[in-house]
């Protein structure tokens, strides 16, 4: 390498988030170096160091820059890495009493370690030093005077020096990101899509009306006023770097720092940020602050609905509305979203006839719930997610939106008119259905008092949903279509779904609850979810009970075994009640508590495996008032516990699971093939007279031909649905088996 002068050409790579590096190229361009081969999530271009240093103050995309040093192929083994870094002069780079780290990424065939990797190329260096008798630099990998850059990728390797130190995306006004923060290069990214510079220029306004902490609003706000991004920064990387000229820095960062001064007193451009939430809002206007541009953005608590045409506006002003919503990374968060971008694209086409919507999203099929035709859309990524920018022109306030024009403008990825509608034909009837249930059951539950019943099974075969009620809260299963359907089909007809459900069911979306249904193994449906610990309580006959309709696949309470639990509670009068895979125990509430006519069980025993059930069976234990030296819970296997348990009990209720292969359990359980020895170990703890009620959920079960000959067995599945479930009474199986009486 020659000694490097400010006009000496330098070979340099510039990293950026994936999906950018054609923006971040034609930037480059812009400040003045050469763009060559673009790689994944980086640009590879030669400038000189003036450039170089400028590139790293006014760079709002990229996320390093690196000077290369060496590029070498055939680079197979640890000593063919070491001595390919011994080959350059370190002695021109590092300065004496310096310290250094290395970042090393990829892998080779024998260097399948990153810190491996590193070390070697550590190794290397201090060889060279060592040459050139220079003392060893010490290691400080948290902050280094100098940052080394290594890169193997298929024995290919690059060397250089991380001019950048930090990487440029955190500007440094962000103290308290919060969850899931958008970057601030890819920010600016988003702002550059959508046009925002030129749009700026000529006086265009700007909006967010989901802002948070307000990067889209700071960025934009420095790109108004001219202000290189990474002003305020105090060190780069290349201030630990042996070749750096400080003078030519100090050139240019008074450079910028004048443009700046002009640029937010000329800036004509006005910005707008909203948000519910007082402590985002609190955050937007510190970090506008720390960003030097407090008096280029207005900020306003307000929640979506509240959203209006700022009055300082001109009656005729347009501009840019852009933001980035939530996304729904997990299904259970869907409802409040669907709601929530149909009220942003309502909101937005109220206030903002004219203007331009921006909206990234991870989740498109959202974007969808706008009501505006994306007539550009943009690919990119926000960390591990791959998400969309799209581009909506808003329609002026006298043209109404044609749900036949609604979709992307690609032919590739547009889709019938009735499939983009905010809600259609299919959806409305429905809602038609769920008036219709609703009024079929509206006798029933006023005469039983029951808040929690189900009120449609997939009644549509398009709308493969259960729909359960728990008092006001709404209880949503998707039933996983099969491979014959398509999946953006599938999805767009949930979204229809989950739009009609809060007005057809007059419920407020943050009290709909989704989640969907698939072919379980083992406990899977006892698995968590989430770990909200959201419980409310709710009112069965003359039971209360614990539900959770967050956390886990299952609520806690099935509602479809409501007629068994009122038939144990006037079967368990006096009796020792044994409830076997109790799950939260609501049976044992039921025969406990009894019924108005009927006293409840003397005593009683709950088995289960599970300690998180167990618990949640003592809270319901308590809320009820019930003696727990009466009424215990044992945590065992039931085929363990039923092979060495000597006590004998009148009433016993066993609703295992269909099949379970949990760690807990000594064996695998399939119920058709088990039953028979399971039903056997019960009876052997049945009491004369007793009665066993043996349930389950199999769909094609068939009782044991040897149990029917053995005992007295009556058949009561036809009779064990109340009339929200007569739609589908193939949901589960319920026999009564006794002794048969000694001739």
């Amino acid at each position: 390498m020659t000694e490097s002068t400010p006009e000496t050409s330098l070979e340099l790579l510039a990293s950026c988030p994936k999906g950018i590096e054609i923006l971040l190229a034609e930037e480059l361009a812009e400040l003045g170096a050469t763009p060559g081969k673009t790689t994944v999530a980086g640009v590879y271009f030669s400038a000189s160091l003036e450039t170089a240093y400028r590139v790293c103050l006014w760079s709002r995309l990229a996320n390093r820059v690196i000077l290369c040093l060496l590029r070498e192929s055939m680079v197979e083994t640890p000593e063919q890495l070491r001595l390919a870094v011994a080959r350059l002069d370190w002695s021109r780079h590092i300065l004496p009493g310096h310290t250094l780290a290395v970042d090393f990424h990829g892998r080779g065939d024998q260097v399948r370690h990153t810190r491996f990797g590193a070390q070697t190329v550590k190794d290397g260096v201090v060889d060279a030093l060592q040459l050139a008798a220079r003392t060893r630099p010490d290691i400080d990998l948290k902050t280094p005077d100098l940052r080394l850059y290594a890169n193997l990728h298929r024995a290919n390797l690059m060397v250089g020096i991380d001019l950048s130190g930090e990487s440029l995306h955190r500007r440094g006004y962000r103290r308290d990101v919060g969850h899931a923060p958008l970057k601030e290069n890819l920010a600016a990214a988003l702002l550059v899509r959508a046009g925002w510079a030129r749009r700026a220029k000529v006086g265009e306004a700007l909006a967010d009306p989901l802002c948070g902490a307000g990067t889209l609003l700071i960025e934009a706000a420095m790109m108004a006023a001219d202000m290189a991004p990474n002003l305020s920064r105090t060190r780069f990387g290349f201030h630990g770097w042996a070749g750096h000229d400080e003078n030519l820095w100090n050139e240019l960062k008074r450079e910028a720092e004048a443009r700046a001064s002009i640029g937010r007193k000329r800036c004509k451009a006005q910005l707008f940020g909203f948000d519910e939430s007082p402590a985002a809002i609190s955050a937007a206007k510190t970090n506008a602050m720390r960003a030097g541009i407090p008096a280029l953005i207005t900020l306003q608590g307000a929640s979506l609905g509240q959203l209006k045409r700022p009055a300082a506006l001109a009656q005729d002003a347009t501009g840019l509305i852009i933001t980035n919503p939530p996304y729904g990374e997990r299904l259970g968060e869907l409802p409040e979203l669907v709601t929530l971008y149909s009220q942003l694209g309502e909101r937005v086409k109220a206030e903002f006839p004219g203007w331009t919507l921006a909206v990234f999203t991870a989740n498109p099929d959202l974007g969808h719930r706008l009501s505006l035709r994306a007539y550009k859309q943009y690919a990119l990524n926000n960390g591990p997610l791959a998400a969309k920018l799209l581009l909506m022109e808003v329609p002026e306030a006298a043209a109404k939106v044609d749900t036949a024009e609604l979709g992307a403008e690609e032919p590739s990825q547009a889709h019938s008119a009735q499939d983009e509608g905010t809600i259609g034909e299919g959806a409305q009837m429905l809602a038609n259905r769920l008036h219709k249930n609703q009024k079929r059951l509206k006798k029933w539950l006023k005469q039983s008092g029951e808040t929690c019943y189900r009120l449609y099974d997939a009644d549509m075969p398009e709308y493969a949903l259960a729909i359960d009620r728990y008092g006001d809260r709404v209880h949503v299963q998707e039933y996983a279509p099969p491979r014959t359907v398509n999946p953006a089909q599938a999805q767009k007809r949930l979204f229809d779904a989950l739009a009609i459900l809060p007005q057809a069911l007059e419920v407020d979306p943050g009290k709909i609850y989704i989640k969907r249904r698939e072919r379980q193994s083992g406990k899977a449906q006892y698995e968590k979810r989430a770990a909200s610990g959201e419980r409310f309580e709710v009112r069965e006959g003359r039971a209360r009970l614990w539900v959770n309709l967050r956390d886990y696949l299952d609520t806690g309470l099935f509602l479809d075994h409501r007629p068994v639990r009122r038939m144990l509670g006037e079967m368990a009068a006096g009796k020792r009640f044994l409830n076997l895979f109790c799950y939260t125990a609501t049976a044992t509430v039921q025969a406990a508590l009894g019924t108005a006519d009927h006293a409840g069980a003397s005593d009683s025993v709950s088995v289960d495996m599970s300690n998180t059930y167990l618990e949640w069976a003592r809270d319901n234990f308590a809320l009820n008032g019930l003696d727990p030296s009466r009424h215990r819970v044992v945590r065992d296997d039931c085929f363990r516990w039923l092979e060495t348990a000597g006590t004998q009990f009148d009433l016993i209720f066993m609703d295992p699971p269909t099949f379970s292969n949990s760690k807990k359990m000594r064996d695998t359980l399939d119920i058709q093939r088990d039953h028979p020895r399971l039903v056997e170990l019960a009876m052997a703890r049945l009491a004369p007279g007793g009665t066993l009620v043996f349930s389950n959920n199999q769909r094609r079960f068939r009782l044991d031909e040897a149990l029917l000959q053995r005992y007295e067995v009556e058949d009561i599945s036809a009779r064990s649905f109340d009339p929200d479930f007569l739609r589908r009474t193939n949901l589960h199986h319920v026999f009564l088996l006794r002794h048969r009486e000694s001739a």
